[in-house]
């Protein structure tokens, strides 16, 4: 043999390992990516199981002692009948603070489900907007996709939304596909006292409107509380799926 094919030969063996080992790398990284992403959910579903236990409810009178007790920044929970939806909702400084942190206040990339910053964290402001991340099996907001079906956005219109010292029964109207920087939806001191120009919007670019209870938030004159809820989507670049829902408050409470 002469060098020529020595050398071709080790050559050969050389690109066979470093092919080999490649191979290994990408099975390595793939089992561990999958891993990393199961660990995510899981500490997203033990936190949620974890807060259902401390939900407020009639049976205890809505309280909130000890939630608060865990997180200052709690100030309401929100549910959406018949989804996963059902949770804490906090306020952190700035619409960052929440987006990698959990309802305990540790590093999570579920994040929390939170109320934009510049709202009022009683819920008094005539439009407040909460952020979920979308994660798969309906974990944080990731049910708010469901939305995008007509027939399930017709069948499930109902959810509450619980603070401390009053509550409301949620009537969504309406599912919107939006751009990340749509001002109608995500400027929420936009709307103080005069919504006819958003729900203008809303007439326009729903997916899905719910005619009846649009119209009753409509005839309300600006005196109707919306609640819109916010997650990412993948439709196009930057891409939001949007509910808005009317805020109809319990036992003559909230801020109307």
């Amino acid at each position: 043999m002469n060098f020529s094919e020595k050398f071709l030969k080790t050559a050969n063996r050389t690109l066979d390992f470093f092919v080999m080992l490649t191979l290994v790398l990408i099975t390595v990284y793939a089992a561990y990516a999958l891993w990393d992403n199961g660990m995510v959910y899981a500490a997203a579903e033990n936190v949620q199981l974890e807060m259902q236990q401390l939900k407020p409810t009639e049976e205890n009178g809505h309280s909130f002692e000890e939630l608060l007790k865990i997180n200052p920044d709690v100030v309401a929970w929100v549910t959406l009948d018949d989804t996963n939806i059902d949770y804490p909702i906090v306020q952190g400084k700035d619409n960052m603070e929440y987006v990698n942190k959990n309802v305990y206040g540790d590093f999570a990339l579920a994040g929390s489900i939170f109320l934009d910053s510049r709202n009022d964290r009683h819920f008094t402001d005539t439009y407040s907007l909460l952020y979920g991340h979308n994660m798969a099996e309906g974990k944080m907001f990731g049910d708010l996709q469901l939305y995008k079906e007509k027939e399930f956005f017709d069948a499930h219109l109902k959810g509450q939304l619980i603070l401390p010292d009053t509550s409301y029964d949620l009537e969504i109207f309406s599912a919107i596909l939006v751009n990340s920087s749509d001002d109608y939806i995500f400027d929420p001191n936009a709307w103080d006292g005069d919504i006819e120009p958003l729900l203008q919007y809303a007439e326009e670019e729903s997916l899905f409107l719910q005619r009846d209870i649009f119209e009753k938030v409509q005839g309300l004159n600006g005196e109707a509380q919306i609640l819109a809820l916010t997650t990412c989507t993948y439709e196009f670049t930057d891409a939001r799926t949007v509910l808005l829902a009317y805020m109809v408050p319990k036992n003559g409470g909230g801020a109307q």
